[in-house]
């Protein structure tokens, strides 16, 4: 081989090192600029939550006493009994105002008790899309009215708090909902929780209490359900709820 060729040789073999040294070190630079992008966006989302953490606890009503309105009311539940709520204007002025306005309009006569579930300890009803024949709809019906916005306390979900049901939070790219939208769409359905549940203070507007009638709500969450369901089988029918003054 002649000494030209060696050299073009050997010149091709540098140039080909070099190529692959500048190539690795772009390499390196991107994946260095990747992580610290992932690093800032991880970042940013944990100070999000936090922000959104703070803002929503900003909100919850703190060392407020219940004070009980001058009316009760009354669920009438056929076969099962009553249950008489006592209801808290001073803690979530707008939610006992629709409950009350529905209540006045027979909004809730013939909807049910459309979910029970006793080892969470908690029977949830006022749902008009329960009255009709299609199980799968049951939960998701709202009033013709707007939502209510989220009246969120520090009183904590014991054994016969009445609480307003609403959407959870359904984050995704690009769209969803966020919890702080998410608390503000109790609408007219309710829950009663028949034991403690810690999991559910300061999330969700308590607006009452049961003051008579908790063993009749412990019996519905007894009922017999379909399989794989909350859903009771037969259903559990709110013959009426009507409102009458406090004892």
């Amino acid at each position: 081989m002649s000494q030209r060729s060696v050299r073009l040789k050997l010149l091709g073999e540098k140039s080909s090192v070099r190529s692959i040294l500048i190539l690795s070190t772009l390499f390196l630079m991107l994946m260095m600029a990747f992580t610290s992008c992932n690093k800032k966006t991880a970042s940013q989302d944990y100070d999000n939550a936090n922000d959104e953490e703070a803002a929503l606890d900003a909100k919850v009503k703190k060392g407020i006493k219940p004070v009980a309105d001058t009316e009760v009311a009354v669920i009438d539940a056929g076969d099962y009994g009553k249950i008489v709520i006592e209801l808290y204007p001073n803690i979530a002025p707008q939610m006992v105002a629709r409950f009350k306005q529905l209540i006045k309009e027979g909004f809730y006569n013939g909807t049910t008790f459309h979910r029970v579930n006793p080892e969470l300890g908690i029977i949830q009803g006022g749902d008009p899309l329960s009255r009709d024949n299609n199980p799968n709809n049951d939960g998701t019906g709202d009033s013709q009215y707007p939502n209510v916005p989220g009246e969120m306390s520090d009183i904590p979900y014991e054994r016969g708090i009445v609480g307003a049901a609403r959407k959870g939070a359904s984050p995704m790219p690009g769209g969803g909902m966020t919890e702080t939208q998410a608390r503000d769409t109790a609408n007219c359905q309710f829950f009663i929780t028949l034991k403690r549940v810690p999991d559910f203070d300061r999330n969700y507007t308590i607006f009452g209490r049961v003051i008579e009638g908790i063993k009749n709500a412990e019996i519905i969450a007894g009922a017999p359900v379909d399989a794989g369901t909350e859903r009771p089988n037969p259903k559990i029918i709110i013959k009426s709820i009507t409102l009458q003054p406090h004892p």
